[in-house]
């Protein structure tokens, strides 16, 4: 598998959105009834987004590529992310861009409503004739989406490190399997996993650099090449929302990564990183001067 230089661009491939969130006390029971909100915004969405976003923030090169629509939605995701930094030459045109309607409590529990899905307009290739390749990127992220899967054999071919998050992975879903395969680097969550440890170890074996799983509240494993455990210890914070944290630690374990840092380091630039994604009700605190 290959080695990533010391510095340089990440290629990020994926999903891109316009979310609006809701805070509730409780998530809605599945019965008829009546609920008051504690709060609502609209801001960017999609975990192609927090990655790209929580990069920029660390001074990190970035190109993502993703679908977005010449709707309303698409013109905010674009003016948005443009006025946040993040380069805009690989969004490719849609049909419509993606939009959820994300039901949160406190806590960070998230029952995602998605009130329409992203399809390349028959014109689409006109629009990217500038995209920033794949080839040349020190990583490449390949995002659960449509994109991403179509673009695992390209990354491959570049010969760079692939980093893929499977999110809530369950050990056995289809959709996630090509994925799976094609990942050098791969981030989980515990959710869904009944022995995270044993999960990271036989991705270890199969030929994996190195296999993370966050654990929420209490930090997050990984397991390296040579099936050393890691520890690492969430950053005690003010949660303002949750959305983003996820991608922000990946992203600080990325960073930190092609900056040359050991395992234990890599872990601890994530958790700071998802400490301040933490504190912004928005994918990364970048918008915060952008959205309000």
């Amino acid at each position: 598998m290959s080695e990533a230089p010391a510095e340089g661009r990440v290629a990020i491939v994926g999903a891109v959105s316009w979310n609006t969130i809701v805070l509730l006390d409780r998530l809605p029971e599945p019965t008829p009834h009546m609920q008051f909100a504690e709060a609502d915004w609209q801001t960017v969405g999609g975990t192609s987004a927090g990655k790209a976003l929580s990069l920029r923030g660390l001074g990190r090169a970035v190109s993502l590529r993703a679908r977005v629509g010449p709707d309303p939605a698409g013109v905010r995701i674009r003016d948005a992310l443009g006025r946040a930094g993040v380069p805009l030459l690989g969004l490719r045109e849609a049909t419509s861009s993606e939009r959820h309607l994300n039901l949160m409590t406190g806590a960070g529990e998230r029952v995602s409503l998605f009130l329409s899905s992203p399809e390349l307009a028959p014109r689409w290739q006109e629009f990217v004739g500038d995209e920033p390749p794949l080839a040349g990127a020190a990583a490449i992220v390949l995002d659960l989406s449509a994109e991403g899967l179509a673009a695992i054999e390209e990354a491959q071919a570049t010969g760079a490190p692939i980093w893929v998050d499977l999110h809530d992975y369950d050990g056995a879903a289809a959709f996630h399997r090509p994925f799976l395969e094609a990942a050098d680097v791969l981030f989980c969550n515990a959710d869904r996993l009944p022995d995270p440890e044993a999960f990271l170890r036989a991705r270890i074996d199969a030929g994996a650099q190195l296999a993370v799983c966050t654990l929420g509240a209490e930090g997050a494993i990984a397991v390296d090449r040579d099936r050393v455990l890691h520890r690492v210890a969430a950053v005690p914070v003010e949660v303002v929302d949750t959305n983003g944290a996820g991608d922000a630690f990946f992203a600080g374990v990325l960073d930190a990564t092609l900056a040359g840092d050991a395992v234990d380091d890599a872990l601890a630039a994530g958790a700071t990183a998802a400490a301040a994604a933490l504190r912004s009700r928005h994918l990364h605190p970048l918008l915060d001067d952008v959205l309000g």
